[in-house]
């Protein structure tokens, strides 16, 4: 039997990447504007202004630049540019996950509340609402919420594309793993025992 050939070649090493939130993730998690209005309508809260927040953080991103254009150069500003877009999205992002959670919670409130024969989520006292509608209108208000940050998080990312003039994504950081360096400076001061 041939023995196997060494392999010169070297053992690669895997990083793993810390994906950051996409335009695409926002869309997906907080209400457009039609499912806002709905909200707002259904729950007589005010009506957001989707196309003013949209507008104002795109051009408050553009006169960002502008006003740092002298100081910094091209891979600077596209830098700085890439982080607080970054911000405007993971902040939506958030709202999103948490406006979801909210929704959930609040149908299972309300399909518990539906069962007649559970007497811990009848209506409150005269006077207060019950829980069911206290999750409805906080899952409302979280909506609202999730709305108005993906608006502006659209404004933030319209206005990299038009500053940098490329789309805008989210920087893959890799995942910091203390272990690791730990052990190899562990490694490092053992052997320097032997100096």
């Amino acid at each position: 039997m041939a023995k196997p050939a060494p392999s010169t070649r070297q053992s690669a090493r895997v990083v793993q990447l810390r994906k950051g939130a996409t335009l695409e993730m926002v869309r997906l998690t907080c209400p457009d504007a039609s499912q806002a209005l709905k909200i707002a309508e259904s729950f007589g809260t005010a009506v957001i202004d989707s196309d003013g927040i949209r507008d104002l953080h795109e051009r408050l991103v553009i006169e960002t630049a502008d006003a740092l254009g002298d100081g910094l150069g091209d891979k600077a500003m596209q830098i700085h540019l890439q982080r607080i877009v970054g911000a405007f999205v993971g902040s939506a992002h958030g709202a999103g996950q948490f406006y979801s959670r909210a929704v959930t919670e609040a149908r299972d409130a309300t399909a518990k509340a539906a069962n007649d024969a559970r007497d811990e989520d009848l209506d409150g006292p005269v006077g207060y609402d019950s829980a069911a509608q206290r999750k409805r209108e906080f899952a409302a208000d979280m909506g609202i919420q999730a709305h108005s940050l993906r608006m502006a998080a659209e404004g933030a990312v319209a206005a990299y594309a038009q500053v940098i003039g490329e789309t805008w994504k989210p920087f893959d950081r890799p995942v910091e793993q203390p272990g690791h360096s730990l052990s190899r400076k562990a490694a490092e001061a053992q052997i320097s025992a032997f100096d």
